[in-house]
This record gives C-alpha cells, sequence and structure tokens, in this order.
C-alpha cells in the first residue's frame, strides 16, 4: 500500500557533527574534548575491530558523577557509559528509527556504516528535521 510520502531516512535528519573519545579518558577530559554541546552524548571508540562502540550521555555524567559528588578527574568514561549500544543504519527510515528507539527506551544513536560511525540521531532531529519535511 503506497500513502504517497516521501521517505525520509536517518541520513537525511542526522548530525553529521560528533565527539568520539577514548573509554579510558577522565569524565573531565572528555568533556573539555567536547566540541559539539549540542549533542550531549559522546561516542566511546572501539578498543579494537573486534569491539562495539560506547556512548556516554551528559544525563549519565549528571547521575553517576555530579549527583554522586564523584570527582570527574577521578572517573573513567568507562565506568559510566553504556556499552553495547543499539546502532542505526543511515538508510533506514525515520518512521522504523523512531519506533526502534521508543521500543528500547533510546534518546540518540550512533548512526553506523560499514562498521564506522557517520553521525549521530535523536528522536529531536527525527521530529524537527523529519517531521516537518512529511
Amino acid at each position: 500500500m503506497k500513502t504517497g510520502r516521501k521517505r525520509i531516512t536517518v541520513r537525511d535528519v542526522m548530525k553529521h557533527k560528533f565527539d568520539i573519545v577514548d573509554g579510558m579518558m577522565s569524565v573531565q577530559e572528555a568533556m573539555k574534548a567536547m566540541k559539539y554541546l549540542e549533542n550531549k552524548s559522546l561516542i566511546v571508540e572501539k578498543r579494537d575491530e573486534n569491539d562495539e562502540y560506547g556512548m556516554v550521555l551528559i544525563s549519565d555524567i549528571a547521575r553517576k558523577v555530579l549527583a554522586q559528588d564523584r570527582a570527574p578527574e577521578r572517573v573513567n568514561v568507562y565506568e559510566v557509559m553504556s556499552k553495547p549500544i543499539v546502532t542505526v543504519d543511515p538508510d533506514m527510515d525515520i518512521r522504523y528509527a523512531a519506533r526502534l528507539f521508543d521500543r528500547f527506551g533510546l534518546s540518540r544513536s550512533p548512526v553506523v556504516e560499514n562498521g564506522q560511525v557517520v553521525g549521530i540521531v535523536s528522536f529531536t532531529d527525527m521530529v524537527l528535521k523529519g517531521l516537518v519535511e512529511i
């Protein structure tokens, strides 16, 4: 059944600017290294080709470092990150991506193509950049 809607993919709405950090960095170093504050997250690099990406949200740092009165210079990123994480394909329809986010309680996810992070997408991106297009 054809609806006549233009198909909008994750690639159409994702952010191309994102920060990747090493899990061994301190939270303080990682926060200083952030260039793209609007993303509210950091992607944690794989240790090797058989590893998986991780992710740390600003809210993770707030809950696991700030609220617990831990010193950010003494906490490593790997201690507060989530890993493994759900990633999405850049060619996925944003309606399916939104359903995936809802099913797994996600707010954002790295976009991975050929094993490499090419962007990051959030519910906000899908709604503000995608829904307006429909």
